[in-house]
């Protein structure tokens, strides 16, 4: 009873401010943006997100993005329909990118279900600062970026160093992320997409397990301040720190559309973005169900996730929970018992022993208790001892005193 009141106690204390307060925006492990590549855009302008590029992916609408060249003094790595360039100081944190080059594009061809990546250029800096160097001439990308992609010109940029000293950089997980930009604009050839949908599907084809994005998402679940698809279709958050959710949700509802049974469903979706369907349209004909319904879908399958309510009452929990603490009851009793049964074991011997004092005090006259001494019998002085043989000799046997005390005998040390 103690335990399930404290754990009401502190249900209470924790719901109202998850209920109530905003939830705090944690950044994501690969860190993008919302801007794009225009010449006569400001700063603060807001892009229909139909049209909108991620920021680490961005697009020229002129087409007249070009591929750099290589720079002096760095070294190339031929892979056929892949190609790295980097510094030969940085070869060892390369390897590894090349080595896992050949899975990435294998997995990303059987998402979205047509060969894509026929030639792709990676060009590995040493840090941010030379990234920003390398990148194509009038193509520029958030200062936060710790990859890009210009998917156009098959080109990723990458960087050893991260952008924020000791800040989390997995530079193989940046690389899968900025590689499936690049391969779903090849499964769409170039059609505008919902910025949350490129979004969603690079976090899940790299793999990324990013914990604040999961806090987020929780978050939002148990606050109720899940982004509806269509408010993420209209327009996506162009501050990446009040993004948080829609980064989140993104991620999550291209993983609840390419959940194993439905695989071949969202290569049909990739198929129909390709043919130019608008997303509502490819959805409906794909899933055979209205965008709003598989929203509704989706949000059952976070709450059953992300919500402790379903758990925490649930009939087998409650069950398991009861045998627990019935068992764990149980076994405190037992041993409280054992301890009654020796304190009152050891205060019986202290009254017992009391008692004797105080009679032997009451009647000091009382006689003591008498003590018997008997000696063993020796044998007689004249007669000669029996010596027996040499071989058969044995050692006399000594008849130690003993003593009588209260109708015992005991043995005298």
């Amino acid at each position: 009873m103690r335990l399930s009141g404290l754990l009401l106690v502190w249900l209470a204390a924790v719901w109202p401010q998850a209920a109530w307060s905003a939830p705090a925006v944690a950044e994501p492990s690969v860190r993008t943006g919302t801007t794009e590549v225009h010449d006569n855009d400001a700063p603060s302008a807001t892009v229909e997100s139909r049209r909108e590029a991620p920021a680490d992916a961005p697009r020229s609408h002129g087409g007249n993005l070009r591929l750099p060249g290589v720079p002096a003094g760095f070294n190339t790595y031929d892979g056929g329909w892949i190609k790295f360039v980097y510094h030969p100081s940085i070869r060892e944190r390369v390897q590894p990118l090349i080595a896992d080059a050949a899975a990435a594009r294998t997995a990303l061809t059987e998402w979205v279900g047509q060969p894509v990546l026929s030639e792709v250029r990676v060009v590995v800096a040493r840090t941010p600062g030379e990234m920003a160097t390398l990148a194509p001439v009038n193509a520029p990308y958030p200062d936060y970026a710790a990859g890009v992609a210009y998917p156009e010109i098959g080109l990723v940029l990458l960087t050893v160093k991260p952008v924020h000293p000791n800040a989390q950089h997995d530079l193989a997980e940046v690389f899968r992320h900025e590689l499936a930009h690049v391969a779903l604009e090849d499964a769409v050839t170039g059609r505008p997409i919902p910025r949350w949908f490129n979004e969603g599907f690079a976090v899940m084809a790299s793999g990324e397990t990013s914990f604040p994005r999961i806090g987020t998402l929780w978050q939002a679940t148990v606050s109720d301040n899940l982004l509806t698809l269509s408010q993420l279709e209209r327009t996506f958050p162009s501050d990446e720190d009040e993004a948080g959710i829609a980064y989140a949700e993104a991620a999550d509802v291209v993983r609840f559309l390419v959940r194993r049974e439905e695989k071949h469903r969202f290569r049909g979706l990739i198929s129909r973005l390709r043919d130019g369907e608008t997303m509502d349209n490819a959805l409906f004909n794909s899933y055979g169900e209205q965008t709003a319904t598989l929203e509704s879908e989706w949000r059952e399958d976070v709450a059953k996730r992300y919500t402790f309510w379903p758990v925490l009452f649930s009939g087998s929990l409650i069950w398991a929970g009861t045998l627990g603490l019935f068992a764990v009851g149980w076994r405190k009793r037992r041993r409280k018992a054992a301890a009654t049964l020796a304190r009152w074991e050891r205060e019986e011997a202290a009254e017992d022993e009391a008692r004797r004092r105080l009679a032997l005090r009451a009647d000091p006259s009382a006689p003591s208790p008498r003590v018997h001494i008997v000696l063993a019998p020796t044998q007689s002085d004249d007669a000669p001892p029996a010596v027996p043989p040499p071989m058969l000799q044995r050692l006399p046997e000594v008849e130690v005193p003993k003593v009588e005390h209260d109708g015992q005998w005991h043995t005298l040390h």
